[in-house]
């Protein structure tokens, strides 16, 4: 039953992760399309296919886990997850409806270390389930450099 539990919770994560950042982004793109962009910043359609993966990834890796691990690392999984996922919706808001381009920054990075020890009992629980991580992992550190990068850029 508790592994039930926790793969509905971790889906449901995912759920919130995907509508409420969706939310946020699509308030319009006005100030986004404003800021000078980071050189390294990858083409507009890059973030199209990446986020569905992510997002799908993040669901398998979290059903996985959850019918898969011992309940220590299952109940860990979970709670960095869910933390992983407030600090992502807090980068959202900072970002397109505060402006608060700090404050994104700081908020993205802590999701980026949040996903380490994530992608750590991933790979305990069974290789594979790691490996499918590794992509969201790296697209959490391209995506805090980027806007640590749109707030140097834009400072001021």
């Amino acid at each position: 039953m508790a592994k039930t539990i926790f793969a509905f919770l971790n889906v449901s994560l995912v759920a919130l992760y995907a509508i409420g950042s969706g939310l946020w982004v699509n308030t319009g793109d006005g100030f986004y399309r404003s800021l000078k962009r980071p050189f390294w910043q990858p083409p507009d359609f890059v973030f199209g296919l990446a986020w569905p993966y992510n997002f799908l990834v993040l669901i398998i890796a979290g059903i996985f886990v959850a019918n898969n691990a011992n309940s220590f690392f299952r109940v860990l999984y979970t709670v960095l997850f869910a933390f992983s996922v407030v600090t992502a919706l807090l980068w959202a808001y900072s970002f397109y409806i505060q402006h608060n381009l700090i404050l994104a920054a700081i908020s993205l990075a802590v999701t980026a270390l949040l996903t380490i020890p994530m992608v750590a009992i991933a790979f305990q629980t069974k290789v594979w389930f790691g490996l499918i991580l590794i992509p969201y992992q790296l697209w959490l550190i391209v995506a805090t450099s980027l806007s640590i990068g749109y707030q140097v850029l834009n400072e001021g």
